[in-house]
């Protein structure tokens, strides 16, 4: 009796060595995570003691407008931008004799004296002003009011373009689009097709479902970069097979019906967004708007833009993208896959 329990025990105990072997020979590493990086800020970038009111007041006495550089730690697009929009650009002097450049952490815990009746901390700031991408670039008036908001990376022309619009205060009788278009002597795109675009005029029959706009016009310096690098890409179109895919003019004068049912044209919608970037993509579902691409994605946060509409992650997730991008990084780290964040 006494050998029959011996051999039991010994039965139990390589059984259950072996599921400790094979879940060890079969446990997943996980995924790295790259691509972050540091901004590196220019030595000219104003040396504030944020109170924003002081330095405004400040800058238009010397004839300058103030420009709050919005950034955060480990964000490719803000050390892009700081890169080659400010540090080392061709029109670097242009900024250093136009404007007063301020940079604030959105994740910060300075101190902000933003006006008389807003002082908080950087993070406190960057939420009572909805920042959703970095860098989101804010040019301010002398009376403190923002005149011009970039959501996110612009390219070198783009950016200039916006830097004369300011400096002229060009912002007082026209949009920033119009002052591009009216500022180009000929197009620099010439309109692309694509299988997964839809020919929609009512877009009120299509916003009840996942619906995506995408705004693009003749001066669009970064839609020819779009075709051939997201739009190309077989896992985005897999995505967008979940959405209804609308490409706009948003010079257009064409009649359309908007997502809430108004009659307008692509260009009269486009100037009610208030989109300031070609190509923009605004995402709608249920008939409202969810998300908008404002600016430059890399390809994992374009997917997942296009991920969090479209597989309606938005509904369990409804406050901050953030919220959902933690989730889907972890999620894909602990899977064994790698995340680039800046390709």
């Amino acid at each position: 009796m006494a050998n029959r329990l011996v051999r039991v025990f010994a039965l139990i105990f390589c059984t259950l060595f072996s599921f400790h072997v094979l879940a060890n020979s079969t446990a997943v590493t996980p995924g790295k995570l790259t691509g972050g990086k540091q901004s590196e800020h220019p030595d000219w970038f104003k040396e504030s003691f944020l109170d924003i009111a002081g330095d405004v007041e400040e800058a238009a006495e010397a004839g300058k407008h103030v420009i709050l550089f919005m950034h955060l730690n480990d964000c490719p697009y803000c050390a892009k931008m700081a890169d080659e929009n400010f540090a080392h650009a061709p029109y670097t002097p242009f900024i250093r004799k136009n404007f007063d450049v301020i940079q604030i952490n959105i994740k910060g815990d300075r101190e902000v004296a933003f006006d008389e009746n807003t002082s908080m901390s950087e993070k406190e700031l960057a939420k009572k002003l909805k920042v959703r991408y970095t860098p989101t670039i804010l040019f301010l008036n002398k009376e403190n009011k923002t005149v011009l908001r970039l959501n996110g990376y612009r390219s070198v022309p783009a950016f200039k373009h916006a830097l004369d619009y300011v400096q002229q205060q060009a912002y007082l009788k026209t949009t920033l689009n119009q002052f591009i278009e009216s500022q180009q002597a000929s197009p620099v795109y010439t309109f692309r097709d694509h299988p997964m675009f839809k020919r929609v005029t009512d877009l009120s029959s299509a916003a009840k479902e996942p619906l995506a706009l995408l705004f693009e016009d003749s001066s669009c310096d970064a839609c020819n970069e779009l075709h051939d690098g997201h739009l190309s890409n077989p896992e985005t179109l897999k995505i967008l097979e979940n959405i209804t895919f609308v490409r706009l003019d948003a010079n257009s004068e064409d009649p359309i019906i908007d997502p809430e049912g108004n009659k307008t044209t692509a260009k009269a919608y486009a100037e009610k967004l208030g989109l300031t970037y070609r190509p923009g993509i605004v995402l709608f579902d249920k008939g409202k708007e969810i998300i908008r691409i404002d600016g430059l994605l890399y390809t994992y946060h374009f997917q997942e833009v296009l991920r969090y509409v479209g597989e309606r992650h938005y509904i369990k997730y409804p406050n901050n993208l953030h919220d959902y991008l933690g989730m889907r990084t972890e999620t894909i780290l602990k899977s064994g896959k790698s995340i680039d964040l800046s390709r």
